[in-house]
């Protein structure tokens, strides 16, 4: 990674790597990885495990914080709306994250850099390495701060759970046909499995993903409900 790329990408962040080496692992995509085996490279897949953990830790308490008569319930789906694989892709692209991404041809050339799954692990991959060079204290500041609108989207609480309802409702003041919701794709194992759901309606589609079915729904309405609001 060129020092120029990297300190472009640290003035988004406002915050300067002691280490860089932990940035470019980050950053580094396992098909990059796979095309230069001579090179001992690691991808960032490991780095994409801790910064999921960190980035709901610091959800976790934000929400807490910012909603204390928030009920345990509602603090679990706001958090699984906020961390969903749309909301990092979307926060990755505010700072451009993809165009910084270390990956192979075959992925260059299927548009990886603006794919939703790349950007979103990349995303957590960037906290975890924040968080291994700065500490929690530095990470909680950057997201809490730098990416302030992933909390304040959803700052009401009791209404930002349930976009189904919202957009069934705004479908039928308009006297338009109820929305219609369809898997479309289950990808992963059982374990860990995300759902992709197509949302339809008169004159335009949206596509939510989710780790549940419920979930996929409500991100595909919340899709829907935007395109409502930039006049789409």
């Amino acid at each position: 990674m060129r020092t120029d790329d990297r300190h472009l990408l640290e003035s988004r962040l406002n915050y300067r790597f002691h280490r860089p080496i932990l940035l470019e692992e980050a950053l580094r995509h396992s098909s990059f990885v796979n095309e230069h085996p001579a090179q001992g490279l690691r991808d960032n897949e490991r780095f994409e495990f801790l910064g999921d953990a960190v980035l709901n830790l610091v959800v976790s308490d934000a929400l807490m914080q910012r909603h204390p008569e928030m009920s345990e319930g509602d603090l679990s789906r706001t958090r699984a709306l906020l961390v969903n694989e749309s909301n990092l892709a979307a926060l990755a692209r505010g700072i451009d994250l993809g165009a910084h991404l270390s990956l192979g041809r075959g992925e260059i050339q299927t548009h990886g850099r603006e794919k939703n799954s790349i950007l979103a692990d990349a995303l957590e991959a960037l906290v975890a390495a924040v968080y291994l060079d700065g500490g929690f204290d530095t990470v909680y500041r950057m997201l809490t701060e730098q990416f302030a609108y992933i909390f304040d989207e959803f700052g009401t609480p009791g209404t930002e759970t349930d976009f189904k309802t919202r957009l069934q409702e705004l479908a039928q003041n308009r006297r338009q046909r109820i929305p219609l919701y369809n898997v479309v794709a289950e990808i992963g194992p059982d374990h860990d499995k995300t759902f992709h759901v197509e949302l339809a309606m008169e004159g335009f589609t949206t596509r939510g993903t989710g780790k549940s079915k419920k979930l996929a729904e409500q991100d595909a309405a919340r899709l829907a409900l935007q395109r409502f609001a930039d006049g789409s």
